[in-house]
């Protein structure tokens, strides 16, 4: 795997939703991260609800995330419900801090 998918996904475990104390990533959001030959990051993310009101404040903040690593040129942010997200995309670590056991 590409070293720039690991430190995207490290920086990505420092974007929170500002409605839950979890990262994006542990919460299940961050469903693909690839880097092309090209240097641009593709992240196929989806959201707790469709409704979600602080949706462009999360694909702003992965989309800084992944812009930060050095090398990374461009960033696409690809929104998708499909699948569904679920409690069950969770880490053990983020059911364990929210209470869903």
């Amino acid at each position: 795997m590409d070293k720039r998918i690991d430190l995207i996904i490290n920086n990505l475990k420092e974007v929170y939703d500002p409605e839950i104390p979890v990262n994006v990533y542990d919460l299940g959001l961050i469903y693909n991260v690839d880097v092309d030959e090209e240097n641009n990051a593709s992240i196929v993310m989806t959201l707790t609800a469709p409704g979600c009101p602080v949706v462009d404040v999360l694909i702003d903040d992965v989309t800084q995330a992944a812009q930060s690593v050095e090398g990374i040129q461009a960033v696409n942010v690809d929104l998708t419900f499909e699948p569904p997200w679920d409690k069950s995309m969770m880490s053990e670590e983020a059911r364990l801090e929210l209470g869903f056991f």
